[in-house]
């Protein structure tokens, strides 16, 4: 059977907005990586941002790709060591 598009759709951005609460950034102020973390943190906002626009303007699919992409960017840093994230729920997969 296949998934609700609009279900799946929410759920994801809640995922994504849970996600941007849930992580902090790792490497301290002022160093490369800490940019790094800031500028992956800004793109999985943008995404958030461009996912809630099309939502508004009725584009499930390209609201779902948004928030998926966001998400990607910030499982990403996670992985790379950019981001603390909790580990004991399904916000990423670290």
């Amino acid at each position: 059977m296949s998934a609700d598009l609009d279900e799946k759709t929410d759920r994801y951005e809640r995922l994504l907005a849970d996600a941007l609460d849930a992580a902090s950034v790792v490497p301290p102020d002022g160093t490369p990586l800490a940019e790094s973390a800031t500028e992956y943190r800004e793109m999985a906002q943008s995404y958030l941002d461009d996912g809630r626009h099309f939502r508004e303007t009725d584009d499930p699919v390209n609201a779902l790709a948004a928030f998926s992409y966001g998400h990607a960017w910030l499982d990403a840093g996670a992985r790379i060591g950019l981001f603390a994230v909790p580990t004991e729920d399904d916000l990423f997969t670290v």
